[in-house]
């Protein structure tokens, strides 16, 4: 019964759709033009930019008068009314749990808001575990969090394969660990030349299919 180690945003669920949902949305209530958009998605750096300092930018640009911690919980709250788990990949893990693989979400972030997606989503009841770098107090692309995802399902790390959008923390963090990795592309090339995935596909749909075809 080998492993499935999965990322959590833009891999088991669509955060970036999620986030240019509530932003068209946030920037039609605020009155900024449609066209602003694609700043705003600039600004986000598809979830690698700190709340604090997206929220600070907003407010900055538009003039808004409202406290930086409303507009963090806003930011918090309303990617998080937008996310959903596609039925598809639901029964994507579902094949993968009845073909003998255990999968197991290995995320970076805070506790709080990763378990929230997790349990909001219903992606706690396709997969065994879950390991989040806060609490583990490591992240990836240490390999080390790989290795308490297996003690925490009680497994050992041999076999396992890791899926995931990140090119540095996900795919760097399998080479790391010496596991084979499935990166989803989302329409981007491969960027480092120092490494790279065993597979390379659109979609978790497709990563899962790979995997299991051997």
């Amino acid at each position: 019964m080998p492993l499935l180690l999965l990322d959590l945003e833009n891999t088991l669920i669509d955060r970036s759709g999620a986030f240019r949902t509530w932003g068209a949305r946030f920037l039609a209530n605020v009155g900024a033009p449609p066209a602003d958009l694609d700043w705003l998605l600039s600004i986000d750096a598809d979830g690698l930019t700190d709340r604090w300092d997206l929220a600070d930018a907003i407010r900055g640009r538009y003039g808004l008068l409202v406290p930086s911690i409303d507009l963090v919980d806003e930011l918090h709250e309303g990617v998080l009314a937008h996310t959903r788990l596609d039925p598809l990949v639901a029964c994507a893990l579902r094949i993968a749990d009845d073909a003998g693989w255990v999968p197991v979400v290995v995320s970076n972030g805070a506790v709080r808001h990763q378990e929230e997606l997790i349990r909001r989503t219903g992606v706690d009841r396709y997969v065994a575990d879950w390991v989040i770098s806060e609490e583990a107090g490591v992240s990836k692309p240490n390999p080390r969090i790989f290795a308490l995802a297996a003690q925490r399902v009680r497994m050992p790390l041999r076999r396992a394969w890791v899926i995931g959008d990140s090119p540095e923390t996900d795919i760097g963090g399998a080479t790391a660990a010496g596991l084979p990795s499935v990166w989803l592309h989302r329409g981007r090339r491969w960027p480092d030349a120092r490494f790279a995935p065993t597979h390379a596909v659109e979609s978790l749909i497709a990563a899962i299919a790979l995997v299991l075809a051997g």
